[in-house]
């Protein structure tokens, strides 16, 4: 197994430990290790074992008194599925192209970024751009599992007289197997491909559809840009002790099967996607009331959002 060079392992590493010991490279290093972690809702000791490296180690790195090597980073990058630039953070500095468009963003607000990546997609996106006439009439439910995205998902769909259709579902159907197969089996890039597939399906055939997409489709921002492209957006809230309870009482603790921590897991993960889930068009908060009312409340925000008679 290989091992990264900390701090600890160096004589006189005791008395240089502390916060005034981290450089900043290495604890800004240690941030983004954890954020795509948990964007891609992986624990520490699964990125470990992929990694081939220590759990400890790894833990060093996340808190930015790891001394790593390149190739060990190169390891962790493979292990997160992200090119190793992103790892180090200076993608931008790649092209002068890149500087020149980083300078151009620079200290931009939110919603200034948002429309220039809706300006970028209107220009570059495939299949022409937004399709505003499309997304009007499609609505893709995005959060963690346990959020009430099948279970309101089907009543909104009932209610519009819309199709309702589960993405991890149509995933299933293409690979032959299920999902925890997919990731066996074939790995993380092979299920991205699938989540592809089912996504690119679903928006041909369906003019009018309500869909729920599974908990990590934010995590692959390819596949996150089609969905904004295409369809109107609702991100299903909920406080972190209703997702735990509503996945356990499914009888299904993924992703945090493997961990003993599973409820600090789960508040990871949620803290990492929830910048991206909150891109959507909506929010609407599942903890706040029961399903009766979450549906009456849902159904009627939507018909709003969508410009539709109560």
């Amino acid at each position: 197994m290989s091992s990264l060079i900390s701090e600890e392992t160096k004589p006189g590493a005791k008395a240089a430990s502390g916060e005034a010991s981290r450089h900043p490279f290495l604890v800004a290093l240690g941030e983004r290790v954890r954020d795509l972690r948990s964007r891609k809702g992986m624990t520490r000791k699964a990125v470990a074992v992929a990694a081939d490296v220590s759990e400890r180690h790894l833990a060093n790195l996340e808190y930015g008194t790891g001394n790593v090597s390149i190739l060990v980073l190169l390891q962790v990058a493979h292990a997160l599925h992200c090119p190793l630039a992103e790892l180090i953070g200076d993608v931008t500095t790649s092209t002068p192209e890149w500087l020149l468009i980083r300078d151009l963003l620079q200290g931009r607000n939110e919603s200034q970024l948002r429309q220039a990546r809706l300006q970028l997609v209107d220009m570059l996106g495939k299949g022409g751009g937004v399709d505003a006439q499309g997304r009007a009439a499609r609505i893709a439910l995005v959060g963690l599992r346990g959020a009430g995205k099948s279970t309101l998902g089907q009543r909104l769909a009932d209610d519009l007289g819309y199709p309702f259709i589960e993405l991890s579902r149509e995933i299933e159907q293409f690979a032959g197997c299920s999902i925890s197969e997919i990731h066996n089996l074939y790995g993380a890039n092979a299920y991205r491909r699938y989540e592809r597939r089912a996504l690119e399906e679903a928006i041909q055939i369906y003019p009018e559809v309500v869909i729920a997409t599974p908990g990590g489709l934010v995590a692959d921002s390819a596949n996150f840009n089609l969905l904004l492209q295409h369809c109107t957006t609702v991100w299903l809230k909920a406080a972190p002790d209703d997702h735990m309870n509503r996945v356990a009482e499914q009888g299904d603790m993924r992703p945090m099967a493997a961990s003993a921590e599973a409820m600090e897991d789960l508040k990871r993960i949620l803290e990492g996607r929830a910048a991206f889930y909150s891109k959507a068009d909506m929010t609407f908060d599942t903890s706040a009331q029961d399903l009766a009312h979450s549906h009456t409340a849902l159904r009627k925000q939507v018909r709003e959002l969508l410009s539709l008679p109560a």
